[in-house]
């Protein structure tokens, strides 16, 4: 049995600037995932850089609220909301809220760097 401690997991700085701790990868881990799983924090009146993956991705609102934009769409996104971001979309996320974003990013196949292109 495999579990990872949120705790245990280092925390980065991801392409896309927001605070990240891998959880899952199938390249880090000897899972049989096609998917990788990280946990995300984005300080208040921050916003993420604008990025695409090649790969699908869904992202899961634990607490906060922010402003997601995929492409030429904008929606508010709070706690207990899924978002599904297809392949090549343009996307960025911003808080406005008043406290830290967290969510869960789930990628699919599993995130690599050369699937993400960041626009800057």
């Amino acid at each position: 049995m495999l579990v990872r401690k949120l705790s245990e997991c280092e925390e980065f700085i991801a392409g896309d600037n927001t605070i990240l701790r891998e959880l899952l990868h199938p390249d880090k881990q000897p899972l049989a995932l096609r998917y990788s799983l990280a946990h995300a924090t984005l300080p208040v009146g921050k916003t993420s850089t604008l990025h695409s993956l090649t790969t699908s991705e869904v992202y899961y609102i634990i607490s906060g609220k922010g402003e997601m934009h995929i492409n030429e769409e904008t929606q508010i996104v709070e706690s207990g909301d899924a978002v599904y971001i297809p392949p090549n979309a343009k996307q960025f996320i911003h808080n406005c809220g008043n406290e830290p974003l967290i969510f869960v990013c789930m990628v699919d196949p599993a995130w690599r760097k050369e699937d993400e292109t960041v626009y800057e």
